[in-house]
């Protein structure tokens, strides 16, 4: 029988996910929606930041197209509706499919470099899909497109309504959160941490580390689309712009801010980045500057995130 973790960082993050269940019903008791709205798009950018935590923290492979994911994910959504196809299955299984062939073929490439070159190459790749949008005017080119509908699946199922699509995705939230967790404490997600570590002895143990971390990084591709979908539902509007090299380095901060190579960092870092967002951006227009810096201290000073702070508690 599992026990209420002993641990502060343990009972801060059961504590987020106890207050996270009903939120709906709270933020509907204060009558604030916009709170909703504004949870519901951290918990999104979340999976997304968990999906590439599985391959940055764990894995040690720097993305900077991590992005990609999530606007193919978002596309698999708004380019059959805009034929009038709103089956969610359809959405997903496309969206999965789509997320997983172009992870698979680019990562074959990428993951024959290493160190900034990785970065760059991963940053190219992204780049080649956000022209490829960019390029399509049938699809609203730079404009964007407009989702008038969200995907359709049983009633009980539904995403209709903020608190039904909230819960969608605090359901796939917590099932990315249980996957991750079961995957690197697998045969499988040792080998990966052992290739971060030290590729060679893995290597010299007999395993195939290039095969390896293609998968690992077609699942996380995966996982990162699934994001996209419900962020094209969330939205009801979807752009090229949510695939650019810059929303990826947004997600590579969110990552850093919760604690590289953690289960629940990535949770705790996104909540923290969209909430420090929205908070600077209602003091000044020069809140950018602000959040920069603030990162970069972060980066400099704050030594494993989040959670290291928390562990450090632990220790005192």
């Amino acid at each position: 029988m599992i026990g209420f973790p002993q641990s502060i960082s343990g009972r801060v993050y059961a504590a987020i996910l106890l207050i996270l269940a009903p939120a709906p019903f709270i933020f509907e008791w204060i009558n604030q929606p916009f709170y909703l709205d504004l949870l519901s798009r951290a918990l999104i950018l979340a999976i997304a930041v968990i999906s590439l935590n599985l391959i940055l923290g764990f894995g040690g492979m720097i993305s900077l197209g991590h992005a990609a994911y999530i606007g193919i994910g978002a596309y698999s959504v708004g380019i059959p509706a805009y034929y009038d196809y709103y089956n969610g299955w359809l959405h997903l299984a496309l969206a999965l499919a789509v997320s997983a062939s172009f992870a698979l073929i680019t990562g074959a490439i990428s993951l024959r470099t290493k160190g900034v070159y990785f970065i760059m190459i991963t940053m190219a790749f992204s780049q080649m899909v956000y022209f490829t949008f960019l390029s399509l005017e049938e699809y609203g080119a730079d404009d964007g497109l407009v989702i008038y509908s969200r995907s359709e699946f049983p009633q009980w199922m539904t995403m209709d309504g903020g608190t039904s699509l909230y819960y969608w995705i605090f359901a796939l939230l917590l099932l990315s959160l249980f996957f991750t967790y079961r995957l690197v404490y697998s045969r499988f997600g040792r080998v990966i941490v052992g290739a971060k570590f030290n590729e060679q002895r893995m290597q010299a143990l007999g395993f195939n580390t290039y095969r390896y971390r293609l998968v690992c990084y077609v699942i996380s591709a995966m996982i990162c689309s699934l994001a996209g979908v419900l962020l094209g539902n969330f939205t009801g509007f979807i752009s090229p712009d949510m695939i650019g090299w810059a929303r990826s380095g947004e997600l590579i901060f969110m990552v850093i801010i919760g604690g590289a190579g953690t289960f629940f960092g990535p949770l705790v870092g996104t909540i923290a980045f969209v909430l420090l967002e929205e908070f600077l951006s209602l003091i000044t227009v020069y809140w950018h500057l602000i959040f920069g810096l603030m990162l970069v201290a972060l980066v400099l000073y704050g030594k494993g995130g989040i959670h290291g702070w928390l562990s450090r508690l632990d220790r005192n």
